[in-house]
C-alpha cells in the first residue's frame, strides 16, 4: 500500500523538492491538519530562500537581508491558518495564530457569534481566550456572566476594567448594568405582587415606579440583591457614555441605594462619600438632566474639602463629567485651578489644553512648573 510518506518521496525524485513541499501542504490541508500545514507552508518559503529546513517557522535562522520578506509571508500564513482553524469551529486553536500577529478581530467576531457550550473546562477555555487574553473582553465577561454568575463577573470586571480601552469598558458597564437593574426589578416587583397584585399594563413598571411609595420594601433593613454587587455596578456606571440607554437604569440603581438601611450604603472615596446621592448627581450629568445642580454639589465638596489630594480627585471628577459632557470651557476652568501640573495616564492637563484649543494654558502651566520641553511644544503648537 502506497502512503503519504512514499509518494512524497516519489515526488521528490521526479519532480524535484518544491512539488513534494507542494504535495506536503496539500495532504496536511486534506486531512485538516492546521499545525503541521503551518509548518509546511514555511517550509516551502525557506526552501525558496535557500534556508535550512530543520527549523520551518524559526525566524533565528534567517539572514537580515531576507528577513522582511520571511517576517512577510510568515504574518500572511498565520492570517491562512488561524482562518482555517476558524472556518473549523476551533477557536482556541485560531488564536494562537491570530493573537502571534495581533490580529484580535476575526477572533473577536467568531466569539460574538459563539454561544458557550455545556462542556465546562471548553467554556472555561473560551472564558480565558475571551476575557483574559483579551481576544474579546465584553463578550469575556458575558460567558462569566453565563457561566459563573454575578459575583464573580463583578470581581473579574474589577480587575478588568482598568486595563480595557474607553469602547470595551463602556460596553462592559452597559452590560452588567443591564443584567442588574433586570434582576433587581424582577425581585421587587415580585415582592410588590406578594403584597397586591399589579395592575395590568403593557409596560413593565420600571425600578423607580416599583418602589416609589413603598418603604415597606426597606423596612427592617430589608433589601433584594446582594448590597456588594449594587455598590460595585453603580461604581461601574461611571464609565457609560452620555446618550447610552443604560444610563437610565444606572440612576435608577442609585435611588434605590438611597432607600436601604444606612448600614448597606457603603461610603465611597471623594468625591463619593454619600455613595448613591453623589452617584446620582455624577450620573445625571451624563443625562444632561439637573446639570446645574449636580455640579454645584461637587463643587461645594471641592471648596470644603482642606486635603489636597482629595482635591484634586474631586477635580478630576468634575473635569471629567465636564468633559464628557461637552462643558470644555468651564473644564479647563476647573483644571486650571486645581490640576495643571498633572501629566499622567489617567489626566493631562497638556491634553486638555490641546483638546481645548488653548496651547497658552499649557505653555504657561509649563513654564511654571519649570518644563522646558513641554514649553517649547506648547508655544510651538500654538503657532
Amino acid at each position: 500500500m502506497t502512503t503519504a510518506f512514499d509518494r512524497i518521496a516519489e515526488l521528490k525524485s521526479s519532480a524535484g523538492p518544491q512539488a513534494a513541499i507542494d504535495l506536503l501542504i496539500e495532504t496536511l490541508r486534506e486531512e485538516k491538519n492546521y499545525h503541521r500545514l503551518f509548518d509546511a507552508l514555511l517550509m516551502k518559503k525557506k526552501n525558496q530562500l535557500g534556508l535550512p529546513l530543520l527549523h520551518p517557522t524559526s525566524l533565528a535562522d534567517v539572514p537580515a537581508d531576507q528577513r522582511a520578506d520571511f517576517e512577510n509571508y510568515y504574518v500572511d500564513c498565520a492570517r491562512e491558518t488561524g482562518s482555517l482553524f476558524l472556518k473549523n469551529g476551533q477557536l482556541s486553536e485560531a488564536w494562537v495564530y491570530f493573537r502571534t500577529i495581533q490580529e484580535p478581530d476575526a477572533v473577536a467576531e467568531a466569539l460574538e457569534q459563539t454561544t458557550l457550550p455545556d462542556d465546562y473546562e471548553k467554556s472555561q477555555e473560551l472564558i480565558n481566550i475571551a476575557l483574559y487574553e483579551g481576544a474579546n473582553p465584553v463578550r469575556g465577561l458575558q460567558f462569566l456572566l453565563q457561566s459563573n454568575g454575578t459575583c464573580n463577573t463583578i470581581t473579574a470586571m474589577d480587575q478588568a476594567l482598568q486595563g480595557l480601552d474607553s469602547k470595551n469598558r463602556q460596553k462592559s458597564s452597559a452590560m452588567i448594568v443591564r443584567h442588574l437593574y433586570d434582576e433587581l426589578s424582577m425581585t421587587v416587583k415580585a415582592e410588590v405582587e406578594r403584597r397586591m397584585p399589579l395592575p395590568p399594563s403593557a409596560k413593565e413598571p420600571s425600578l423607580r415606579e416599583l418602589i416609589m411609595g413603598r418603604e415597606w420594601l426597606f423596612q427592617e433593613g430589608n433589601y433584594h440583591v446582594d448590597v456588594s454587587h449594587l455598590n460595585s455596578v453603580v461604581r461601574f456606571a461611571r464609565f457609560l457614555d452620555p446618550g447610552t440607554p443604560e444610563l437610565e437604569q444606572a440612576v435608577q440603581l442609585a435611588e434605590y441605594g438611597t432607600n436601604l438601611d444606612t448600614q448597606f450604603q457603603y461610603p465611597g472615596e471623594a468625591p463619593f462619600e454619600e455613595f448613591y446621592p453623589s452617584h446620582q448627581h455624577f450620573l445625571n450629568v451624563l443625562l444632561g438632566r439637573n446639570v446645574d445642580e449636580a455640579m454645584a454639589y461637587f463643587q461645594h465638596k471641592l471648596d470644603v474639602e482642606p486635603d489636597e489630594p482629595d482635591q484634586q480627585m474631586i477635580a478630576y471628577v468634575m473635569v471629567d463629567l465636564l468633559v464628557r459632557s461637552g462643558r470644555i470651557d468651564q473644564a479647563m476652568e476647573v483644571a486650571g485651578k486645581h490640576l495643571r501640573f498633572l501629566d499622567e495616564p489617567s489626566f493631562s492637563f497638556a491634553e486638555l489644553c490641546t483638546k481645548a484649543g488653548k496651547p497658552e494654558a499649557w505653555a504657561e502651566a509649563s513654564r511654571d512648573k519649570g518644563d522646558l520641553v513641554a514649553f517649547t511644544a506648547a508655544i510651538v503648537q500654538s503657532t
